[in-house]
């Protein structure tokens, strides 16, 4: 849900912000372009009722949902992936490194157990990462993107660092970027949760290399989007990563 209430905050023309407080303030993306839906994201719910629920309040109907991609592996953001695949046929895209993770054969890489800021993030939801709880339910991707690739109005951007096939976003025309955990604002502006970003190097280049679309918002897998100055905050976070 919006900060204001709101079930469905549209931040540009064709770009719509779906939340919910449990799983970190996650968030996720329904975007609108030629008459089709795509979705960045499922969030935490099993079910997809928010995302389903938010695309009727489009006066659209989920037989128009044609592509669900996924950031990476988390539950928090594809805890509703299998419902959603059932409820509108959509295809089901993700990295090839999160492919096998997101069909229930494999699990995501663990983190560590040692308390990091934020301290909110820490239980259930760093607990349970480094664990190995909190199951989604399967369902295997349709087919594996990668770098440069397009899915409805988007460009995909390779971005590593969070995990191994973290996804990134671009909507060139919209100076739109879909930064999956590369970046976090809840409970602050930062490069997403310190221990739950596997390879810091990568972290840090994948962050540069997204500050270098000079996007004017910034949609962020934890927390609320980047709507001003987005582009000079997208900088500071990856000058201090």
């Amino acid at each position: 849900m919006a900060a204001d209430g709101r079930r469905v905050n549209e931040l540009a023309t064709g770009v719509w912000s779906l939340g919910q407080k449990q799983g970190g303030h996650v968030h996720a993306f329904l975007l609108e372009a030629g008459g089709e839906l795509t979705l960045v994201d499922t969030l935490y719910d099993t079910d997809g009722h928010r995302i389903l629920e938010a695309i009727s309040s489009l006066g659209r109907s989920p037989s128009d949902l044609r592509h669900i991609v996924l950031t990476h592996a988390h539950r928090s953001h594809l805890g509703g992936v299998a419902a959603l695949k059932r409820a509108s046929g959509a295809r089901i895209l993700a990295h090839e490194w999160e492919a096998d993770i997101v069909a229930g054969e494999r699990e995501a890489e663990r983190v560590t157990l040692v308390p990091h800021r934020p301290l909110r993030a820490y239980f259930p939801l760093q607990v349970g990462l480094a664990l190995g709880l909190g199951k989604h339910p399967p369902c295997p991707p349709d087919a594996t993107v990668e770098d440069q690739d397009a899915i409805g109005p988007l460009r995909v951007v390779y971005a590593p660092g969070h995990s191994p096939g973290h996804l990134a976003f671009v909507w060139p025309e919209r100076r739109l970027l879909i930064a999956g955990d590369a970046v976090s604002t809840w409970p602050y502006l930062g490069a997403g949760w310190p221990a739950f970003n596997l390879n810091q190097a990568q972290h840090r280049e994948s962050l540069r290399h997204l500050a270098s679309f000079e996007p004017e918002v910034v949609c962020v897998g934890h927390g609320e989007p980047i709507q001003h100055g987005a582009a000079d905050r997208l900088h500071e976070v990856a000058e201090a990563a």
